[in-house]
């Protein structure tokens, strides 16, 4: 089962990878949306191997939040951010602050540094794959990317959810140690700040006719 968390991870990375070279706002979600449904797999595939039968509540803590995960993360989120795509309606990041093809070399760049910074830094609970916290370290810093070289807000809330989906990978270190309600007050929290963006950029696209948030920053008072 370690393989199959392993090609999950790496199913994430290419995802991160993917998001970032793509200008189409509703791929962005749907790659965001097969994000969440690996995010889902993924604790299943950890942890499974340790499974001895019956319900126990570290047991049921791992279903609880791979069904949780799955619901936010690839359903309810993505259905949101593409309902503000279409109230927007708008349908690529045309000019963003990095061009595309660099945003993908700087990716490649994170991602090697996120590999890195895996080797040099000594956890005090060891990992239960390789894989896990490079990837996890990846996925932040891309996410960190798209949240500071992409101009619309769609593609914005895209790179917030990268982030919170790599501090979800790293929390699965602790995930016999962190109870189930610091995870759920986690995906509270992610569905919420969301929920918030999408009414934001509603009334954005409402009132100004566009989510560039290059041009809103030129607002004065």
């Amino acid at each position: 089962m370690t393989g199959s968390a392993d090609f999950i991870l790496l199913v994430v990375v290419v995802v991160d990878l993917y998001i970032v070279a793509t200008s189409r706002l509703a791929s962005c979600v749907h790659a965001s949306a097969l994000q969440g449904v690996a995010l889902a797999l993924l604790p299943v595939a950890l942890w499974a191997p340790g499974y001895t039968g019956g319900v126990d509540p570290q047991t049921l803590h791992i279903v609880l939040m791979s069904v949780g995960t799955l619901v936010v993360k690839a359903l309810v989120i993505p259905q949101l951010v593409l309902r503000a795509i279409r109230e927007a309606n708008v349908r690529r990041e045309v000019e963003p602050f990095v061009s595309l093809h660099l945003s993908v070399l700087i990716a490649a760049v994170l991602v090697g540094i996120s590999f890195w910074l895996a080797t040099v830094l000594v956890l005090p609970i060891p990992a239960p794959t390789t894989l896990l916290v490079p990837v996890a370290f990846a996925t932040v810093l891309v996410g960190f990317l798209v949240l500071v070289s992409r101009k619309k807000a769609v593609t914005q809330v895209v790179g917030y959810l990268m982030l919170e989906n790599g501090i979800f990978i790293f929390g699965q270190t602790l995930v016999r140690q962190i109870p189930f309600a610091v995870e759920l007050g986690i995906l509270l929290d992610l569905l919420v700040g969301v929920f918030v963006m999408g009414i934001a950029i509603h009334h954005i696209s409402r009132a100004f006719d566009h989510i560039d948030t290059e041009l809103l920053s030129a607002l004065k008072d």
